[in-house]
């Protein structure tokens, strides 16, 4: 069994800067973001391409450690190295630079619940019925057979850990320690939906949550986990999914963090979680942990653009959540495993948040069910500079209606939509966008290649014909 929670004294009641009540908006302003490629160095990339098996990295004493550190609302240009002006995010900067950046890289699902659960199996969240956003009056969430990335990876030894928001159903049966985890420190949903209380386990610890200081804590747990599985009387490999709250509203920070960014207070909220993504680093590092563990950083979907300055931007992309416009899907990632993956790596290939729950699988070589569909590939080939065979496919709906597919450079809308499907306008034909030379989705080039929306049509009929939509989950 992994060690014990080491116990510790709940922070003090901070002074808080905290949003007031949001406000709605029915345009975005969209802005060019800046290079800030200057701390990093392109490598030339390969075609999109679909995943083959890839080869184990090299044999270590034990299989590598793997973090995951998720976003909630964070735009595709909220971070220095993606662009922002005004944000100055130096620890994820540094990440980069010391990995690999991602360009073109994919949440499963716009909104909360569907990107999570994506995120932790692998599959379309139509295949568990996890479509939409589940809320404290739900009685659904993720179904028992479903199995996460903490699941496959506890029965191959490994200690895991969720810290942060879970948000895949509330009731007792749904939580993370009955879906693989050893330990939950966290909320059980969004920080904007009450009565909101946060968990240890499985016993609720305060209410009313003190949500300016949960980034500093969600940190403190995340290291006492890491340390715990680094200097435990039997160490072993760890796996550590730490879903963050903010940048989802309301916004809060303590008065560390408030007032450093010239952006705001969404600004100060996303400076914090930089700091925070250090700190982990920084622990692995002095823990000599961190030449075997990757690092992923990225976003569970597009900025809530309605939210006005209490929201991010989504850069040149256009739209944001609760839309399949790229504003609403396309999320900045980050890969770091020093000594494995290339320092200062920017990719074109085509990644999805999916591939998260195969790429751990193949690390812990472990083999997935046969009997059981995954939609993610391993980004082991990308990770480690072998690039992909064929051009990528995604699927991405709108909670159970497939509006847009990509494959390779080429992104086809069935259906378009603002925020939460309002002003929604079906196409037909479709319309067709090539991605690589118009990443705002501004020209339909669909008269021009007949030949583009016939093959992505094919795609379409072989994907709807071996589709089987879970049970809906509400």
């Amino acid at each position: 069994m992994t060690p014990p929670c080491a116990s510790h004294a709940e922070l003090s009641r901070p002074q808080t800067r905290q949003s007031p009540s949001p406000r709605r908006s029915l345009t975005a302003t969209f802005w060019r973001g800046l290079l800030a490629a200057a701390l990093l160095t392109v490598a030339a990339s390969s075609p999109d391409h679909a995943a083959t098996a890839a080869p184990a990295p090299a044999a270590n004493k034990q299989p590598p450690n793997i973090i995951i550190l998720l976003a909630d609302d964070l735009g595709y240009g909220d971070l220095g190295c993606y662009g922002h002006p005004t944000i100055r995010t130096p620890e994820l900067d540094k990440m980069a630079a010391e990995g690999m950046r991602f360009t073109q890289f994919y949440a499963a699902a716009s909104i909360c619940t569907p990107s999570r659960a994506a995120l932790l199996t692998g599959r379309l969240p139509i295949r568990s019925g996890l479509n939409r956003v589940l809320n404290p009056k739900s009685k659904g969430g993720i179904p028992e057979d479903e199995v996460t990335i903490a699941q496959a990876l506890r029965a191959k030894g490994y200690a895991t850990a969720c810290v942060g928001k879970w948000h895949l159903g509330h009731l007792e049966k749904y939580r993370p320690l009955h879906h693989g985890f050893d330990r939950y420190f966290g909320l059980l949903y969004s920080n904007d939906m009450t009565p909101l209380g946060l968990y240890r386990d499985d016993k609720e610890i305060e209410n009313p949550v003190q949500q300016a200081s949960l980034t500093e804590r969600y940190t403190a747990e995340a290291i006492r986990f890491i340390q715990d599985c680094r200097r435990g009387g039997a160490a072993k490999p760890f796996f550590v999914y730490l879903p963050y709250t903010m940048p989802h509203v309301p916004l809060a920070v303590t008065r560390k963090f408030a007032g450093r960014s010239q952006r705001g207070l969404y600004g100060d909220v996303v400076e914090t979680i930089d700091w925070s993504v250090g700190r982990i680093l920084k622990t692995l590092r002095d823990e000599a942990l961190a030449d075997n563990t990757l690092v992923f950083f990225t976003s569970d979907n597009g900025p809530w653009l309605s939210r006005k300055q209490h929201a991010g931007s989504a850069g040149l992309l256009r739209e944001g959540k609760g839309t399949t416009w790229e504003g609403g899907v396309r999320e900045p990632c980050i890969a770091w495993w020093p000594g494995k993956v290339k320092p200062g790596v920017v990719s074109l290939e085509v990644g999805s948040t999916m591939d998260f729950f195969p790429t751990c699988l193949a690390l812990a070589q472990v083999r997935p069910s046969a009997n059981r569909t995954i939609d993610g590939e391993s980004l082991l080939p990308v990770l480690l500079g072998k690039g992909r065979p064929r051009p990528r496919v995604l699927f991405f709906y709108w909670l159970t209606e497939l509006t847009a597919v990509r494959k390779g450079p080429w992104k086809l809308h069935f259906k378009t939509m603002q925020e939460f499907g309002k002003h929604a306008e079906k196409h037909d034909p479709p319309l067709l966008f090539q991605l690589e030379v118009d990443p705002s989705e501004q020209y339909n080039v669909a008269k021009e290649h007949p030949d583009v929306v016939a093959a992505i049509l094919k795609e379409v009929a072989r994907h709807k014909g071996e589709l089987k939509p879970g049970k809906p989950q509400t």
